[in-house]
């Protein structure tokens, strides 16, 4: 715990003018990002009696190592970097609105040739409208499925309409009369994308001049007495009539306006925000916070606007924002959210009528969306305290671990040995901070010699940290000379420290591999980042930099040897070593003849069970996913400076490696995109590469003919070798 004191600026250092300030602990992380129209007057606040704070910014003030301040011109600028800062660096002592969900939107793509209809979830993408959210995805698709009989925009995937347009017959919903089947022709790309531009028209709260045209059909069809053709106007009718009852209206036509309501207590709050367009409530969505400082509900509102407008431009920013209370001072955020709209935004408190009336029943969802929050955490965070305080009991730890670092090897025979890092935060997963290692240290099954290789790369890097931030006592280099030895590679690209070229290739979660390995595969999604990449400054939050308080080990006492054995070889005593032993569930620590047993029903025993299962599914899919990638892998492939897209074009112009190796140079030059000093290397590559033998089907005894060069694979395992064994016995072989 830190001294206020004794990072005080002195008197005089501070500006009297408009800035934003980041407070930093002591592994250079940034903690907290604040603004301030003075940064003289705010940041006094912080350096008083800690008697007199709040309980949680005392926590912060002490946990905080330094603090530096950047002046702006104005409070505009204030508010736009302080947003900026708080997304790039993901304080964990500043207000940040969790969803508990990630909410649906209806989507049309209006930057693709045929737009298409559909459900679309995550960050939003340039050239495609939204329309809600909406709080389930069902309640999406009932709408689409009435207004398609109006306006029958094409809602297939992109496979479907290919193979459509390629056998010249439309899906079902092209027979039925709710696709207008662009795919076979029956209407132009220009005509297809006026009828999506009308359907967007209808969604945006549009409606009455459609309904009014078809009103005037219906009666013309019926003069003429062509009733059948008036019978459908007539349903077309009913169902754009329906599809509006799912959205009653609520304000006055035209209206639109986003409406914000604050449930809180003294430590948490909940946001509520109902979005109207065309007088009619489109969506609906809600976040929770913990409030980590004294914070007013202004205060909260203008968080809860970042978080809401940061991302959006134009129509978005709505015309009107209802808010139960103003930020303090009001302009910046007005003026900031006019500039993001590009015309005027009206922030203010409904005093009155509809609009009043609508932000109670938004209030009301706040504080049921409050109540039904702490209802859900409170047994969980009960039991999540419980069980790190178990764990620290049992392995006598001076504190609970609040991170917790769980490391497991993989492999298949010995072959394609990795291994995986996974942090659990709190007693939850953070699989933003997930790592994956190759071991290619050396060859074989080795576990316990994979295990210190692992753990010295990691903590090598930990303190190639410190040193870089002049955090190591001692000053010393960690290698002759002075360089990192590692230089792992992260998702972000950016070479670290060291530029050596790291034995293992060590990919982030993002899937790129270190220098020393192939790029490593995502794998099921599960760890990968979320949002942009970060780079390799001080304060950014996904890094090797920061060391956990206990190191859990898939294994028994070898492993645990083997862990404690490298931090000892690099001279840190200050994290706990343990292994969980699958057996017999039992806990191992270091020089230690007799395991930890901990009950069956100990919620810390489960916790560490969780970790450990994680680290080994993290494991296993990364190493599942090198092995196919191996499998897959064609001579075009050892072609240095030879992609992806270059890859694909040689393939489909010549239709075969086996034709592409009997090509000449000039002929491969044919290719766009294809040089001939390229060429020039794909004909050495290939005429140097032994053509792969015939494939033969085990089952069969045929001989397959495979002109690409590529093994042959089954079509219930694709990817995979025909090997012998049932499944069971095949999974079984790993690791």
């Amino acid at each position: 715990m830190a001294d206020p004191s004794s990072y005080r600026p002195r008197p005089g250092e501070i500006p009297d003018t408009p800035g934003v300030y980041r407070f930093r602990d002591e592994h250079r992380r940034v903690i907290y990002v604040g603004k301030a129209k003075s940064l003289r007057q705010r940041l006094a606040n912080y350096f008083q009696d800690l008697a007199h704070l709040h309980p949680r910014t005392r926590t912060m003030v002490t946990t905080a190592a330094s603090v530096e301040w950047t002046v702006v011109s104005t409070e505009v600028e204030a508010l736009q970097l302080e947003y900026s800062w708080i997304k790039e660096y993901d304080p964990r002592f500043n207000v940040k609105y969790r969803d508990d969900k990630s909410y649906p939107y209806l989507a049309v793509t209006m930057n693709e040739e045929f737009p298409r209809v559909q459900v679309m979830r995550g960050h939003k993408k340039k050239g495609v409208r939204y329309f809600g959210p909406y709080g389930h995805a069902w309640a999406i698709r009932d709408t689409v499925d009435l207004l398609l009989r109006v306006f029958p925009v094409r809602t297939c995937s992109t496979g479907v309409f290919k193979n459509a347009a390629r056998t010249g017959r439309p899906c079902l919903l092209g027979y039925i009369g709710k696709c207008s089947a662009p795919c076979v022709g029956r209407i132009t790309p220009d005509d297809h994308w006026d009828l999506a531009d009308e359907f967007c028209d209808f969604m945006a709260g549009r409606t009455g001049t459609y309904l009014r045209r078809l009103e005037r059909q219906m009666a013309d069809a019926a003069e003429e007495m062509e009733y059948e053709r008036a019978a459908r106007l007539r349903d077309d009718i009913g169902a754009l009539k329906k599809a509006m009852e799912k959205s009653a209206v609520v304000l006055a036509d035209a209206t639109d306006a986003d409406l914000i309501a604050v449930a809180e207590d003294e430590l948490e709050a909940a946001v509520q925000i109902f979005h109207v367009r065309g007088g009619r409530v489109r969506g609906q969505r809600g976040w929770v916070t913990d409030k980590v400082e004294e914070i007013t509900t202004g205060a909260l509102v203008e968080h809860a606007l970042q978080q809401l407008y940061g991302e959006e431009s134009g129509d978005a920013v709505p015309k009107e924002v209802l808010v139960p209370a103003l930020p303090d001072p009001v302009e910046p955020v007005q003026q900031w959210l006019t500039e993001r709209r590009g015309s005027g935004v009206s922030l203010r408190i409904p005093q009155r009528g509809d609009k009043k009336a609508l932000m109670e029943t938004v209030q009301r969802n706040a504080q049921q969306a409050l109540v039904l929050h702490k209802t859900k955490r409170a047994s969980d965070l009960t039991t999540r305290s419980r069980a790190l305080e178990e764990i620290a009991e049992a392995l006598d730890l001076d504190s609970a671990p609040l991170r917790i670092e769980c490391y497991d090897i993989s492999h298949l025979q010995g072959d394609d040995v990795v291994a995986s890092m996974v942090v659990f935060e709190d007693g939850l997963a953070r699989k933003s901070e997930y790592r994956r290692f190759q071991i290619k240290g050396f060859e074989g099954q080795d576990d316990v010699r994979s295990m210190h290789e692992v753990i010295t790369r990691r903590f090598r890097r930990y303190l190639a940290e410190k040193e870089k931030t002049g955090e190591w006592a001692d000053g010393e280099s960690l290698t002759d000379g002075g360089q990192h030895a590692d230089g792992e590679q992260h998702a972000d690209g950016a070479q670290h420290p060291g530029g050596g070229q790291h034995p293992g290739g060590d990919a982030g979660p993002g899937g790129q591999a270190g220098p020393g390995g192939q790029a490593a595969a995502p794998d099921d999604g599960e760890a990968l980042t979320h949002g942009p990449a970060l780079k390799d400054d001080d304060g950014r939050p996904k890094r090797f930099a920061y060391p956990p308080q206990l190191v859990v080990v898939d294994g028994g006492q070898p492993q645990v040897a083997a862990a404690q054995r490298a931090l000892d070889e690099l001279g840190i005593d200050d994290i706990a070593v343990c292994g969980l032993a699958k057996r017999l569930e039992e806990v191992w620590l270091p020089r230690e003849d007799d395991p930890v047993v901990l009950p069956r029903t100990s919620e810390g025993l489960y916790l560490l069970q969780r970790v450990r299962d994680e680290a080994h599914r993290f494991a296993i899919t990364y190493q599942r996913t090198k092995r196919a990638k191996r499998f897959r892998a064609g001579p075009l492939d050892d072609v240095p400076g030879l992609g992806e897209t270059r890859k694909q074009a040689l393939i489909k112009h010549f239709g075969s490696v086996k034709r592409l190796r009997a090509a000449t140079i000039d002929q491969i030059c044919e290719v766009p995109g294809i040089g001939r000093k390229t060429a020039e290397t794909v004909a050495v590559a290939l005429a140097g590469a032994t053509p792969a033998g015939p494939a033969v089907n085990t089952a069969t005894g045929e001989i397959m003919d495979n002109d690409d060069g590529a093994p042959e694979t089954t079509a219930d395992a694709p990817g995979e070798p025909v090997s012998a064994g049932t499944p069971d016995e095949r999974r079984g072989q790993e690791r």
